[in-house]
Formats: structure tokens, sequence, C-alpha cells
């Protein structure tokens, strides 16, 4: 009988393609299991792009590269969570790779160095499987690669720090397949002001700064208002021609006085420019709760190293922070990330929500049911769950975020 019930509805899900009038499926009478079948069909059918993702800074701390080795990205890993085997499952097409720079490279010099050879350690992982993964520039690229059954990996720069003192360098990484850039990461740059850092260099954004943002607008790349300071955010709204997108934040209502997640002010005003927000997975942007928690022990593990003369990757203190926190922290489940999906939804439409896992940037603070990148049904079984729509599915999964990037790329043809 299950059977049948589900082949009905999968019926429904491949007419509802073909004729806007033919979906008439609630799947808020589902059972749990059904409506999981539904989401994995639903994630391999539909492209997934993921606004960001932390990889090429896992494999640069590996070390590969310095051996000229390609990071074996092809097989089942218990390490990290992405890997061709987990991504293919979960059915996420266009995870985008972002080339972090560390704020400490401010200090020391090297940032442009450091993005060159993250990217060229991606570059390397699509030359060396051409017939699995794919470059990706465009919107229209990502639908190319999804039809070939091909995995594709656009990029990102995490940190504007990576251009260095030189408006140059924007058009410099554009022309290297880089579509967005994230203006500040942990310190103040030479851009803007970070959330992470109290020290409000330049009150926002910088004339140099403000330089930065009309490039990209030039170009066609995206601005990325992740990590910004709200002061910073309101002079990139001025400035831009072009949306914004905030490609790994979540929702700040839920984590009062955390400057990392958006605002409601902030959220109305990237609606506004008709951009988006890409709900990030890590507990501590979800939940005030497990945030509260995890500080906690951040701050008891740090004088517990500086007792035992030990540094985190010590083995000693890694088993230890492991028994010291294993009961510590309350659980944050999947549907907590849809409750930051619903009240973006609730406060500015369904047009203006999308996914920026940080998988690969935020250790082992995620949810259960999203662990890594195979978890995807389990947001889509949530949506549905709550009586979204499939096409809701698709704009979250894709459709509003390749508005958003065709809307970039027709402002810089203009």
């Amino acid at each position: 009988m299950k059977k049948n019930i589900l082949f009905i509805l999968l019926l429904g899900i491949v007419s509802a393609c073909s004729s806007p009038q033919a979906e008439k499926v609630d799947y808020t009478v589902l059972t749990d299991e059904e409506r999981l079948e539904i989401a994995k069909e639903i994630a391999q059918n539909t492209i997934i792009v993921d606004g960001h993702m932390d990889l090429p800074f896992r494999m640069y701390n590996m070390g590969h590269h310095m051996r000229g080795e390609v990071f074996d990205f092809m097989s089942r890993s218990d390490q990290g969570n992405i890997d061709y085997v987990r991504a293919k499952e979960g059915g996420v097409d266009a995870p985008f790779m972002a080339i972090y720079i560390p704020a400490s490279y401010q200090e020391t010099g090297g940032a442009k160095g450091l993005a060159d050879t993250l990217i060229m350690m991606v570059e390397r992982m699509i030359n060396t499987w051409p017939d699995k993964l794919a470059f990706a520039r465009s919107p229209e690229e990502i639908e190319s690669n999804f039809k070939k059954g091909l995995l594709s990996l656009p990029m990102g720069i995490e940190n504007a720090a990576a251009i260095e003192d030189d408006l140059s360098n924007v058009a410099y990484f554009y022309n290297k397949g880089i579509r967005y850039m994230t203006l500040t990461h942990g310190k103040d740059n030479l851009v803007g002001d970070s959330s992470y850092d109290d020290a409000e260099t330049h009150g926002g954004l910088s004339e140099f700064g403000k330089d930065v943002v009309k490039e990209m607008n030039r170009l066609g790349m995206i601005v990325d208002v992740s990590h910004v300071t709200d002061k910073t955010f309101f002079d990139v709204a001025e400035v831009s021609k072009a949306p914004v997108v905030a490609t790994h934040s979540s929702v700040r209502a839920f984590t009062p006085g955390f400057e990392r997640n958006v605002s409601d002010e902030i959220i109305q005003k990237i609606a506004e420019k008709n951009g988006m927000v890409m709900i990030t997975f890590g507990g501590s942007f979800l939940d005030q709760a497990y945030s509260d928690a995890n500080s906690a022990i951040r701050e008891h593990v740090q004088e517990w190293l500086k007792e035992n003369n030990l540094s985190y990757r010590d083995e000693k203190a890694q088993e230890y922070i492991r028994a010291y926190s294993a009961d510590k922290k309350p659980t944050v489940h999947v549907s907590k990330v849809v409750d930051h999906i619903d009240h973006v939804v609730k406060l500015v439409g369904i047009d203006h929500v999308g996914l920026g896992s940080d998988f690969d940037g935020v250790g082992d603070t995620l949810p259960e049911g999203l662990k890594d990148a195979s978890m995807y049904p389990n947001i889509i079984a949530e949506l549905l769950k709550r009586g979204y729509s499939k096409e809701d599915v698709e704009k979250i999964c894709y459709k509003n975020f390749f508005r958003v990037w065709k809307d970039v790329e027709a402002v810089a043809g203009k």
C-alpha cells in the first residue's frame, strides 16, 4: 500500500512540474517516512545550491598541495562534512567553495597568495575528475552541469583581505572564476568592519570599501554581507546598485545580540534590494541556549589548556574536550534551520531565503539530522511538513539564488 501512495505522490510531483494547476498534493498529511522519500526524490531532481562550504581550507590544512597530491574527494570519508559520495546522496549540486582568508593574513601578508593556492586546489580537483566535477561561473553553467550529472564547484572569496590594497585584484579574481566576495571575516580589514571585531575601525564601509563594492557591481560579482557589522551592511546597501546576499548567516531574532546573524531590519533591507539570506547550519547560529553552552565550554577549555600547558591539537586535550563537552550542549535539530527559514519567509516572503551550510567551517556544532552533505533531504522533508509547496522548496534550493545572481549580472551589463 505504501509503495502505491508513494507512486501516486511522485506522479503528482512529476505532473506538477509540467502543469502549475496539477499540484494538489498535501504533504502535511503524510507520515514522516513518506515525506522523507519524497524529499529525497525532490533533492535528486532539483538543483540545490549551497552558499558556503569551507572544503578548500580544510584541504589546505591537510597539506596535500605541499606534497603535490590531489585531495581524495571521490571516496566517502568520515572526516569533514562533504565528499563526492555524500554530496550526491544529499542531492547538492552547486556547493560554493569558500576561498577563505583567515584574518591573521591581514597582519602577516600573503592573503592573495593563499587565495591563489586555494583556487588552484579547487581547479586541480575539477581537472582530476572532469567526468564528475565542473567549474561553474554562472547559473546557466550550473544548469548545464546538472543536466550532465556533474557536481558544480562555484567559488566565492571569504574575506576581501584577499585583494589586499589593490582594486584591480577584484577583476583578477573574477577572471579566475570567483563569483562572490564576503567583505570581512573575523577582524576589520581595509574594506570595512567585521561583526566579530569591536574596534569599528572605519565606522562602516571604508572609502576603499565603497570602491570595492562598485567594482564588484561593475564586474557582476555578488556582494556577500555575512560577517560585517550592521553599519557596514547599511553602507553597502546604500552603495551597491545590485542585490546583496548573506551567503551564510542566520536570523538574529533567535540569538539576540549576536551581530554575526542578520537582524529583521537587515533582512528587510536585503529583500528591498531583491537579495537574499542563506541560512547557515551551525548550532550557535541557530539556538541561543546552544550558543551559551558552547561559550561556557570554550571558556572552561581555554582555562584548562592554560593550566595544563597544552594546545587544542594535543591528543590529550582532544580527549578531555570530548569528554568534558559531551553532555553540556542542548540538542539542536534540523527543524531549527527551518524555524529560521520560516522567520525570513514571514518577514519578507519566500523569494529571499536559501541555504548556506558553512559545512567544514563550523566543526562539530551541526544539528541532529544535518551533520553532512548527504542530509539536505531532511530540510526538504521538514519544509514539506510545514506546508511549503514543491515550488517553494525549489525557490529555497536554487531559484531565489539564480534570480539574484542574474540580477547582479544584469547590473554589470548596464
